[in-house]
């Protein structure tokens, strides 16, 4: 494909797509043929104050739409959605690699939130009390706070932009979205079917970019609220910058996610899951497990079954039927895991299942890892204390349950953990004591649906209310509380002593 042949992914803007303006572009890639596929233009602050000026223009009327109608706009993007859901898992797995199969649960996941969302006119119910004394009625209603902004990861380009857009919406807010430069694609045909389900003009902007246009929508006035789901680092930049200007921030960041093996759990279910959950999308998932806690003498028999397992996984282009995995996003993510293998051995851990070097025929110039397997991982390791964000799993060994814990509870990340047991009073103790913010029980992914909320402690989180659900309803709204009475019920004078109830 010639220079000339190469299309443009575009800004959305006000209703229309936009050529860029700035002059910038990056590369697209198809990460299982290593090759770009398309162009992305970067925006300028320029091109971000048009997207939210268009969003802010469309606020008032939208605040103003009742939230039933707001709500038939949403339900008929989600037929939309399901429509074109197969649409929408081929462009992910072409820009980010990951099996159809998956790309195509993750459209899944974010149209169950776009289903929750639909529920607005009752999300948005306040209380009301009676006649608290003197007359007075108090009641609370929750209003939109205006124009928001979503920065979002490559990992999941559809589902992760549905976890913030569509409660954004159904709550009353415009929006503008900076989908991750590496798979921009899926969100342009997202705008286009929320124009198509009959959203108004400027309710719904997308610019492509990178910092630059990340730094303009932390810095702009009219921004209101900032969601963002990335790495740690990032997530902090953005909490900081957001919260210092005055901002709402969400500010989800990274995931060192443990799945303890109690001796009891059943071995083949706990591989099963280990599997699934470490190898899954190439292990590009914030919940993915990464570290195996093997406690007391079920550690042997664990490694035992992992190794065969690891290196039978069958590693293809995401399009192939056949697929367990597919390839890392970049060249340069790929680079980055396999220096984090590299580093594990230098620092002693023991390599079981090597996945670098894996050559894929007919794809040889593509960003494929293969499965890789460390046994005796210590927690000073770097491989155990970073996020590797690829298909590397560390088996820890600790002697006891209590040892367990006290490992996880020690990490600074506090995503998502995962205890596989057969004894009620284990799990019972492990959910109440373990300090993380999602948790599963012989549930190696704990993803919450749309109706509870995600996100996690510590390190893995920044700001005070997790994502979708309800927590995502009180992050995209106000709360007022009004109290009323009427003339006839209010008795002359003034009253300077503290108002209490009578």
């Amino acid at each position: 494909m010639s220079n000339a042949d190469i299309p443009v992914i575009n800004h959305y803007i006000g209703g229309q797509l936009r050529a860029g303006q700035s002059g910038r572009e990056a590369d697209v890639f198809n990460p299982a043929e290593g090759a770009v596929s398309a162009r992305v233009a970067l925006a300028s602050e320029a091109e971000v104050d048009a997207a939210v000026a268009a969003a802010r223009a469309a606020w008032p009327a939208w605040a103003a739409t009742a939230p039933l109608k707001r709500a038939r706009i949403l339900f008929n993007f989600k037929a939309l959605l399901e429509q074109h859901h197969d649409e929408l898992a081929r462009l992910i797995t072409s820009e980010h690699g990951k099996v159809f199969s998956d790309a195509k649960g993750e459209v899944t996941r974010g149209i169950e939130v776009v289903e929750f969302a639909c529920g607005a006119p009752h999300l948005l119910n306040g209380q009301h009390s009676d006649n608290i004394g003197g007359g007075i009625d108090n009641w609370s209603l929750r209003q939109p706070i205006g124009v928001c902004a979503g920065i979002t990861p490559f990992n999941f380009p559809v589902m992760v932009p549905m976890w913030m857009f569509p409660i954004a919406l159904a709550c009353g807010n415009t929006f503008v979205l900076k989908p991750s430069e590496r798979d921009p694609s899926a969100s342009l045909l997202m705008a286009d079917l929320l124009r198509q389900a009959g959203l108004p003009d400027g309710v719904f902007n997308v610019v492509q970019g990178d910092k630059v246009a990340v730094d303009a929508l932390l810095a702009h006035p009219d921004v209101e609220a900032v969601s963002f789901v990335g790495s740690t680092p990032i997530a902090q930049y953005i909490y900081s910058e957001g919260t210092r200007r005055g901002k709402r921030v969400q500010a989800l960041g990274g995931a060192k996610n443990h799945l303890v093996v109690m001796p009891d759990a059943d071995l083949d279910q706990a591989v099963d899951a280990l599997m699934g959950a470490a190898y899954g999308s190439a292990g590009e998932r914030c919940m993915a497990i990464s570290v195996a806690v093997a406690v007391g003498h079920v550690a042997d028999a664990l490694v035992e079954r992992l190794v065969p397992r690891v290196k039978a996984l069958c590693v293809a282009p995401g399009t192939d039927a056949r697929a367990e995995m597919g390839p890392l996003v970049t060249g340069a993510h790929k680079a980055k895991v396999e220096g984090y293998i590299a580093k594990g051995v230098e620092e002693g851990a023991k390599l079981l299942v090597d996945g670098r070097g894996l050559r894929v025929a007919g794809h040889e110039q593509g960003f494929f890892v293969g499965g890789t397997l460390f046994d005796d991982v210590r927690t000073d390791m770097t491989i155990y204390r970073e996020e590797i964000f690829g298909p590397v799993l560390c088996v820890v060994r600790v002697p006891d349950f209590a040892a367990a814990v006290e490992l996880i509870n020690a990490h600074e990340f506090g995503n998502g953990v995962s205890c596989y047991t057969s004894d009620g009073g284990v799990a019972r103790t492990f959910a109440r004591q373990i300090q993380i913010g999602m948790v599963g029980i012989n549930v190696p992914i704990p993803v919450p649906m749309a109706w509870h909320s995600f996100g996690g402690w510590k390190k893995s989180l920044f700001g005070d209310h997790h994502a979708y659900g309800e927590e995502g309803v009180r992050f995209y709204t106000r709360y007022k509380s009004v109290m009323q009475r009427w003339p006839d019920s209010i008795a002359k004078g003034a009253e300077f002593t503290m108002p209490v109830a009578k």
